[in-house]
């Protein structure tokens, strides 16, 4: 028998985001053969948490975190380039704050990496200056626009959102 909750009246809802979607325009496209799929995106602490998918090989971004990140390898593989260990399925990854490396999918095959971001992705070219950067709100911005675009409506984000 299931015991039924109590949930302070100010608590955001629980989110349940199910297995793996049957409809691929929850996907949302970030670079060429690159997506992600939103299953949070915090605004009340600047965290989002995603599936990152790569279906092809080479360099994806060098880039720094203000604030940890974790990572946890559901599909493929992947490295940085500043490292000599490769992220395997089934593999955990810790990153902590201020490391700039260069992310690098090798292969041919699937990689979905599950990622939970606090802050900033800033995006960096090899002399280190900063060229971009994304976080939850240019994550939403980016859900929004895809899924106005694909015909789920600007609003489906908000399932996502805290």
């Amino acid at each position: 028998m299931t015991q039924p909750s109590t949930v302070h009246p100010l608590s955001p809802p629980e989110l349940v985001v199910t297995g793996e979607p049957d409809d691929e325009r929850v996907w949302v496209p970030q670079d060429e053969n690159v997506w992600f799929r939103p299953l949070l995106l915090n605004t009340v602490q600047g965290q989002w948490c995603n599936l990152l998918r790569v279906r092809k090989s080479g360099v994806l971004s060098r880039h720094i975190h203000p604030a940890p990140v974790h990572g946890f390898v559901i599909r493929g593989s992947w490295r940085y380039l500043e490292h000599d260990w490769i992220a395997n399925a089934g593999d955990y990854v810790f990153e902590p704050p201020g490391e700039t490396h260069t992310l690098i999918v090798d292969g041919e095959e699937e990689m979905i990496t599950f990622f939970n971001i606090s802050g900033a992705m800033i995006y960096v070219d090899e002399a280190g200056a900063i060229v971009g950067h994304d976080d939850v709100f240019t994550k939403i911005d980016m859900c929004r626009a895809h899924y106005e675009q694909c015909g789920l409506g600007a609003d489906y984000v908000e399932q996502f959102v805290r």
